[in-house]
């Protein structure tokens, strides 16, 4: 589902964010990604999302070459990936409903399937019956949850994560990590970004490990 061979990305400044970095996650694996802060996560999902290009090296997604991949495909491309942040960006003029059903509206998804498919998501991620509230009554904890629903509203193949848990305490942060478990038990592809060492090896998930750009470790947690 995600091949990186031999990426490399080098910005026009001459930093070198990415170096030779190589492997893959199949269809419906999970995995945290980890590293010091500038290793080269954030730079690694951004080539994922095609929010940045590599150097050099092939990245492959579901079989596809992103560097064949031009602009005017970008959007459709991006329907397969779902994102979560750690501030959530969530729409406070909006409520919960409404951010949840945002991705389907954009993709043009006929009004009466939106409202089974935000139910659908709000009900994986235990919000089932708030879809009127707006996102600033809920908990942080509850407002992770409410991204999390946004961003697999729509399905995607892949799900990407950075720092999910930052903001977040252990007992949340686990629980978070629980509802991703779920989407990669039905098929997604999860890939989670977060410096949280503790909670990454406490999860019997695949670790990446980033230094100063290099994939210095991978191995299975537990």
């Amino acid at each position: 589902m995600i091949l990186f061979d031999k990426v490399n990305k080098r910005y026009p400044s001459g930093h070198q964010a990415i170096i030779n970095l190589s492997f893959e996650l199949e269809a419906g694996e999970m995995a945290f990604l980890t590293g010091h802060s500038g290793a080269g996560k954030s730079t690694l999902l951004k080539l994922i999302m095609l929010l940045e290009r590599s150097t050099s090296g092939q990245l492959l997604i579901d079989g596809k070459n992103l560097s064949r991949i031009d602009r005017t495909q970008i959007p459709y491309y991006r329907r397969n990936i779902g994102v979560v942040f750690q501030n959530h960006q969530l729409l406070f003029d909006r409520n919960i409903f409404d951010n949840v059903a945002l991705p389907l509206f954009v993709s043009g998804l006929r009004p009466r399937d939106v409202g089974r498919r935000v139910r659908a998501a709000l009900d994986k991620v235990g919000l089932s019956g708030k879809e009127k509230m707006n996102p600033i009554m809920l908990s942080g904890g509850e407002q992770q949850r409410l991204g999390i629903a946004r961003a697999v509203v729509h399905k995607p193949k892949i799900l990407l994560a950075d720092e999910p848990t930052g903001n977040l305490d252990p007992q949340l942060s686990e629980e978070i990590m629980g509802v991703f478990n779920k989407f990669c038990e039905a098929g997604s592809t999860v890939l989670v970004a977060s410096h949280d060492l503790e909670l990454v090896s406490s999860i019997a998930q695949r670790l990446l490990r980033l230094e100063k750009g290099f994939l210095v470790e991978d191995k299975k947690t537990v």
